[in-house]
């Protein structure tokens, strides 16, 4: 026992303040949350302590899950990771893809396409809204104006003010950030593969699509695996991009995120706290099951 204590006593207390830290500021702040979640605290006298509150259990996402409010934020919610996720997948990965052979000045490639990831949401977002304007015809500004000089008039649209699909307006900007990032990650996959596969299955006589498609495109499933698991867990919490472009008060491009913002913002803390339970389940049932296949692979 005195030996084990000796052994496990100095690594322990090397981890001790950080895991005191997680525990309070994390797993603890989470706990408050639900348990808040769990009240009527929906007034800023409650807010403030000068009105009791009661436990109603779990009335609060009823509520919300049945109002169609919430339903919208969640449809946008959808739309906008499955745009963002779709777009962000396919130009990350077919920019690797042109960049995987090594060609004359791809260290300039690399730099525009990261670009866009060195720049804050809130700093692009504020650009984005002006070109996503939705003014058309003699008031036409942004991409509608564009479109207006090169003859496309025919594609003007009123982008984020769409009511249905707003949304996905906003998943744009967002695409153009994070492609390079994941454009990063498959030409990392890319550079990772022995060129002794290559050859080997040059020499079996595979064409160049036949190497790509059964050789090195299997090689590339874990990396296209994390990218979807970070991207996607970004794409849910979403909140300082649509902030920008948009506002908290705009019906059509709300989601989850934006509702927590109001709902805190009004002093209704129980609803606040309820919208951001629903998003650490949403959370946690993307990344949950990834960390479970992770940590099986590093088993076997």
């Amino acid at each position: 026992m005195i030996n084990k204590l000796r052994r496990l006593g100095p690594p322990l207390l090397l981890l001790a303040p950080s895991l005191i830290l997680i525990g309070v500021f994390v797993y603890g702040l989470i706990a408050a949350n639900f348990t808040t979640s769990l009240t009527d605290n929906h007034t800023a006298a409650q807010a403030t302590g000068q009105k009791p509150t009661a436990n109603v259990w779990f009335t609060n996402y009823l509520d919300l899950l049945a109002s169609e409010d919430f339903q919208h934020s969640l449809m946008n919610l959808v739309l906008y990771t499955v745009v963002f996720l779709a777009g962000t997948m396919v130009m990350g990965f077919l920019w690797a893809w042109m960049l995987e052979k090594p060609v004359k000045g791809e260290g300039v490639f690399r730099s525009v396409y990261l670009f866009p990831m060195a720049v804050s949401f809130v700093a692009s977002g504020v650009v984005w809204r002006w070109l996503l304007n939705s003014n058309q015809d003699d008031k036409a500004s942004g991409l509608n104006r564009l479109f207006q000089m090169v003859g496309l008039d025919a594609l003007q649209n009123n982008w984020w003010n769409n009511v249905t699909f707003g949304i996905v307006a906003i998943a744009v900007p967002a695409i153009w950030q994070l492609s390079g990032y994941v454009m990063a990650l498959f030409l990392a996959g890319f550079r990772g593969i022995p060129d002794e596969l290559r050859e080997a299955a040059r020499i079996d006589g595979a064409s160049e699509w036949k190497l790509y498609r059964y050789v090195l495109f299997p090689q590339l499933s874990p990396v296209a695996l994390s990218a979807l698991i970070i991207i996607g867990h970004m794409s849910l919490k979403a909140f300082d991009l649509i902030m920008s472009i948009s506002k908290p008060a705009n019906y059509q491009t709300k989601v989850p995120a934006v509702d927590m913002f109001v709902f805190k913002s009004s002093f209704d803390y129980a609803n606040a706290a309820a919208v951001g339970s629903i998003l650490l389940i949403i959370v946690a049932l993307v990344i949950v099951p990834y960390l479970i296949r992770t940590n099986r692979e590093e088993k076997r």
